[in-house]
């Protein structure tokens, strides 16, 4: 455990812009494993129960970006996540033509990370979502006006979702 910490902590400091994705993969680990041995100042971590809470507040946020990313592959959708209501032990997004749709597994859910993290040189903020081995279901990231700047109501909120983590 110490070790992997310290490898972490050192690829940070050697390599700050290098994708949390791309260090876990460089050292053989889930990106749960990588994320979990960030400094608090990066991460805050959160259970998968604070899922249904997390999805339905950040419905009320406007555009964000949702990423999956599947073998290599990453597909981003940059529209507002959609409202969604519990059946069948599906979280099911209810969208509007043209924005993100489908079911989200919350069993599948067993962590959450807030990350306040740069991204390619830029502040970014992300919220992801973990199954049970530390692989990436989705992530979230806050969304950016045309001159690509962070909506400043959607980093406070994001900041409030810390204080669940206090509770």
């Amino acid at each position: 455990m110490a070790q992997l910490t310290q490898q972490v902590l050192s690829l940070l400091n050697e390599e700050p812009l290098l994708r949390l994705a791309d260090m876990a993969k460089r050292l053989n680990v889930s990106e749960w494993e990588v994320v979990s041995r960030l400094p608090a100042e990066l991460v805050v971590t959160l259970t998968g129960g604070h899922s249904l809470s997390i999805l339905e507040q950040v419905a009320k946020w406007g555009r964000v970006t949702t990423i999956i990313e599947v073998a290599g592959s990453i597909f981003e959708i940059k529209a507002p996540l959609p409202k969604g209501r519990v059946g069948h032990g599906y979280y099911n997004l209810m969208a509007n033509s043209g924005e993100l749709d489908g079911h989200l597994k919350l069993d599948a859910i067993a962590h959450i990370s807030l990350q306040s993290k740069p991204h390619r040189g830029k502040e970014a903020y992300a919220i992801v979502f973990y199954d049970e081995h530390g692989h990436t279901i989705f992530k979230i990231y806050l969304g950016r006006c045309s001159q690509g700047k962070l909506f400043p109501e959607q980093v406070s909120a994001f900041h409030d979702l810390k204080e669940l983590a206090n509770v």
